[in-house]
């Protein structure tokens, strides 16, 4: 895949997918990923993909729910999120982020 230099749709394997460039503003709650599921609703995407450095360390850090709750709101509009990097410090770093990780991994929807 080409380098993606602002969030914009794309298809891949016939699935219409809204890539988020690794450059730009951070989610930081469920209201910043807001605009992403509207744009994603106008481009028909079933999927967004966050790279992990549109992430804060604060959404591995389940004690702040900010995981939980933005990935509830792509549950809610029935948009799969997926999460594009390496992750696995903040996994060793938590048992209950690798639990939610594998919960996620097994539900399919995050």
């Amino acid at each position: 895949m080409e380098e993606v230099t602002q969030d914009s749709p794309t298809v891949i394997h016939g699935v219409n997918v809204l890539v988020c460039a690794p450059k730009g503003k951070r989610f930081e709650s469920e209201r910043d990923v807001t605009d992403l599921i509207g744009k994603a609703y106008e481009d028909f995407c079933e999927f967004v993909v966050i790279p992990v450095e549109r992430l804060t360390d604060e959404f591995f850090q389940l004690k702040t729910r900010i995981a939980g709750e933005i990935a509830q709101k792509f549950v809610n509009y029935r948009i799969h999120l997926v999460v594009l990097g390496d992750i696995s410090n903040h996994v060793e770093q938590s048992a209950s982020l690798a639990a939610f990780v594998k919960e996620s991994d097994r539900r399919g929807h995050v």
